[in-house]
This record gives structure tokens, sequence and C-alpha cells, in this order.
């Protein structure tokens, strides 16, 4: 019989993993239900333990590196992350698993944006940042994920003992689309409904500082996935430059017959080379990163293979 892990990671979440737990149990009761505590210093795992979950423990703070610990310590099929925060139903749950364990589906995302995130969601910069987020992403990526940063997925072992993670906070989700999206993963995705959090529960995302984190992330992974595109677009750049600043020098000697401003003539000759500097990283990246995925390509098939022995 497959096996399927249900993943919470928790911090503070005393008023709401019961109602989790107890939704995992109800609908789908063969699945193995992890809570990771993130030093918690309310009731967190004792409820946990009381509703017989299994309870493991992560001291370095942060929801990725939850995950990191998680992902290589358990073994099972399917693997389900889930908020313990109770704002994800999770009467969907058996749709997304079986998808992954009898449809090849390597990854489903619970697409909160679709359905009622933006009617439940009353802080409006959460929502301009979640839009932000999946604007970016799509267009640098060519995709059309609806919800880049959705905390209730499913995921296939293949995926989730192949995925290097790298993130240690809450910017991990939209570390993982980029992940399976540069990696050409199957992706689904199935709308759910969303929820506030229940009077008294308070959220453990801060707006800003997050976000700065989100966007900063988007931008380290562009150049790491994409470094042709990135740093051609740096190249082009130091070149308009270049040539508008030698463009007025040039004109003022066909008139003078002299160089007045030198200054402007070596920034202009600096900026030249930077830019074909920057294409020749963009060049030499860009073949690195597709011998990279020529290896992570065999890596896929050894341990697809090993999977199946």
């Amino acid at each position: 019989m497959k096996k399927t892990a249900i993943i919470i990671p928790c911090y503070n979440e005393e008023l709401t993993i019961a109602a989790v737990i107890n939704d995992c149990k109800k609908y789908l009761p063969q699945a193995e239900i992890y809570v990771c505590d993130n030093n918690s210093t309310d009731k967190t795992v004792e409820i946990a333990k009381s509703l017989n979950a299994v309870v493991k423990y992560e001291k370095r703070q942060g929801k990725g590196n939850v995950l990191r610990k998680m992902f290589r310590e358990i073994d099972a099929d399917c693997y389900v992350m889930v908020d313990g925060d109770s704002t994800y139903p999770l009467n969907n749950i058996k749709q997304m698993c079986d998808e992954i364990l009898n449809n090849g589906i390597d990854m489903v995302i619970a697409d909160r944006l679709s359905a009622t995130y933006f009617k439940q969601n009353k802080r409006c910069f959460h929502n301009v940042g979640n839009k932000l987020v999946r604007y970016l992403i799509n267009k640098l990526f060519h995709n059309n994920i609806k919800d880049i940063m959705s905390g209730y997925r499913a995921m296939s072992k293949l995926f989730v003992k192949t995925y290097p993670v790298l993130s240690r906070g809450f910017e991990i989700e939209t570390e993982m689309t980029i992940h399976a999206l540069d990696k050409n993963f199957l992706i689904k995705e199935i709308p759910v409904d969303y929820k506030n959090r229940p009077d008294g529960s308070t959220s453990k995302l801060n707006t800003f500082p997050d976000g700065i984190l989100v966007l900063k992330t988007i931008f380290t992974l562009f150049k790491d996935y994409k470094p042709f595109i990135f740093f051609s677009t740096v190249s082009l750049i130091l070149f308009i430059v270049a040539v508008i600043l030698f463009i007025s020098v040039f004109m003022e000697f066909l008139s003078t017959g002299l160089v007045p401003r030198f200054p402007t003539l070596i920034i202009s000759g600096v900026s030249a080379i930077m830019s074909l500097l920057m294409l020749s990283c963009g060049i030499v990246l860009q073949t690195i990163v597709r011998k990279h995925n020529e290896l992570y390509e065999i890596m896929l098939n050894q341990v697809q293979n090993n999977s199946n022995l």
C-alpha cells in the first residue's frame, strides 16, 4: 500500500492545530500525520501528541528549515504540505493525493487565489504581493500558475527527494514553484476555498520583510536558472549607456575637432567593456546551467529506477 505523509509546520498554533489534524484524519484517514514544531512556546506540541500525530522538532527558525528536515527524514509515496493555521479546508486533500499517486502529477497546488482568498484576506498588501509575485514568475518562466505562494500542496516522492531546499523562511513556496517550473515537473492546480484565521490566532508572516525576501528570492533564482537572459539584459543596458555617452562626445568631436570631456569618454569605454563581460558571463553560465540540467535529468532517472526496485 502506498504511503501518504501529511507535513504540518507549526509555530505557536495551539488554537488551530487540533482542527487541522482532525480534518486530516477525517478526509485522509490512512495518511501518517507529522507535526514539525519550530520552537513553539504554547501548547502546540501537547495538543498534537494528544491527537496521535508524529511530532518532530526543528530548532532552526523558519518554514524552509522545517521542510528541509521533514523532506530528508520522511519516506513516503505522496507528501502533503499544509499550514497549521486552519486557513485551508482539507476536503480536497484526497483528490490532490490521487493526482500524485494515480495520475503521474509531480506537484498539485491548492489554488486559493482563484477561489475565496481575495474576499477572505483583508490585508491589502498581501493581496497586492500575491498578484505581483504571480505576475513576475509567470512572465519570467513563461507559465500561468495561479497561486505561486500557496502553503497547501501535494508532491510526489520524485520531486521531494530531488528538490534542493535552499530557502529558510516563508519564501520556500516561491522557490518550490520556480524549481518545479524550471525542471519541467508536471504541475496541476486545484481551486480551494480559503478562510481567515480564527479570532486570537495571528499570522507569522510579516508583510514587508517577508515580501522583500520573496522578491529577492525571485531575483536570485531568475539569475541562477536563466543566467543568459539575466546577464544579457544587464549587458544591453550597459551597452545603451555606453552608446549614449559616446555619441555625445563624438558629436562634439565632429563639430570642434576636440574631445573636451575625457571622463565621459572613459565611462563610455568602461560601460562597453562591462557590457561585453556581462554578455560573456551569461553565455558561460548558461552553458553550465544546461550541463546541470542534463545531470539533473540523469539523477531523476536514477532516483526513479531505485524507487521502482
